[in-house]
């Protein structure tokens, strides 16, 4: 047996081992009754690896408890008890459909985090998908241009691989992950009518049960992903997507807000990332105005979180080249932590 065709039988073992739908496996086998060899063939084992590496009817269970996903926004979040509201309200009518046994023929709203940069869209999807005990993958739009990238590329083509969707599913190896749509307003604007139109087909319940990537070439069911969107506005969103999302206007922070967020979450968690404990660094009272609104008025954290980063790294570096005890920055010295 020559090695192309121990390739090939190979192969018809992995697929009829592989936990298949019936007639994708029908699909596969049929492609090996008169294969080509060199690279076509090459091409052709990496497609069948791919199709069986999908985790077709695989699902991961949900954690459906309220008190743990109001604990999970809480510990994550401060403040935007409005849009955790919103958010508590969608998994209790989760909750109750798994109860009455519709779980898998409910199809819960699309939520779509509307705000600025640094608001907290993507953070709160991540929460979400922590609470649900789901798997999350994130698809980012900003400047996507081509549909091919979505949903595929025929394996005709010299380039063809499948698309960002599929590839998600195959990555988290269950077909009921969280998948966040992020920043679905900023593609590019020449392609925004073709993009949108495989939006639609994503986010509808009637279309997504059946979703052709171009690569596989056959309907993969994908209704019971929980997808996720965010964006900064509705300007650039077609009408028709529009209509399949529930928005939820992300409020903007006040410096009063961004103190307490400031110094209960995003320093601790820059001093982590540093590798400092918790002690190692004091901000003076009268410092944190100027890391709030080192340019003015910015509606997000974002800029804060990188700011107290910066300082943290500086704090680090001070240390390791010999500075010991604890680092106070105050109006003096803090320019010897932040630039700019």
């Amino acid at each position: 047996m020559d090695s192309a065709q121990a390739i090939i039988e190979e192969l018809k073992i992995k697929i009829t081992q592989a936990n298949l739908p019936v007639e994708i496996s029908e699909k596969l086998l049929n492609l090996l009754k008169f294969p080509s060899l060199g690279v076509e063939l090459e091409k052709l084992v990496n497609y069948i690896e791919f199709v069986i590496s999908l985790p077709f009817n695989i699902y991961c269970e949900d954690i459906l408890d309220i008190n743990r996903s109001s604990e999970i926004l809480d510990n994550n979040h401060y403040g935007l008890q409005t849009v955790k509201d919103r958010i508590l309200e969608y998994l209790s009518v989760l909750l109750l459909q798994r109860q009455k046994g519709q779980g898998n023929n409910f199809h819960a709203p699309i939520l779509a985090f509307i705000g600025l940069v640094g608001t907290g869209k993507t953070s709160l999807s991540y929460s979400i998908a922590e609470s649900l005990g789901r798997p999350i993958i994130r698809i980012p739009f900003g400047g996507l241009g081509d549909t091919a990238t979505l949903r595929g590329a025929s394996r005709l083509r010299p380039d063809a691989e499948a698309g960002q969707v599929i590839k998600a599913i195959r990555k988290v190896k269950v077909s009921n992950p969280v998948i966040l749509l992020d920043e679905i307003d900023r593609v590019a604007t020449e392609h925004r009518v073709d993009i949108m139109g495989v939006l639609v087909e994503l986010l509808d319940p009637a279309q997504n049960q059946a979703f052709v990537d171009h690569y596989l070439d056959f309907p993969y069911d994908l209704s019971q992903v929980l997808f996720i969107a965010t964006a900064n506005n509705t300007t650039n969103i077609a009408t028709a997507v529009m209509d399949r999302l529930e928005p939820i206007q992300m409020p903007s922070y006040s410096d009063e807000e961004k103190l307490i967020i400031g110094k209960d979450y995003l320093l601790p968690k820059a001093l982590d990332e540093a590798g400092l404990e918790k002690s190692a660094i004091i901000i003076d009272d009268k410092v944190w105005p100027q890391i709030i609104r080192p340019l003015g008025f910015d509606a997000g954290i974002r800029s804060l979180q990188r700011s107290l980063q910066e300082i943290c790294r500086k704090a680090a570096r001070k240390m390791v080249e010999g500075g010991v005890g604890t680092f106070k920055v105050t109006s003096e010295n803090l320019g010897e932590y932040l630039q700019g």
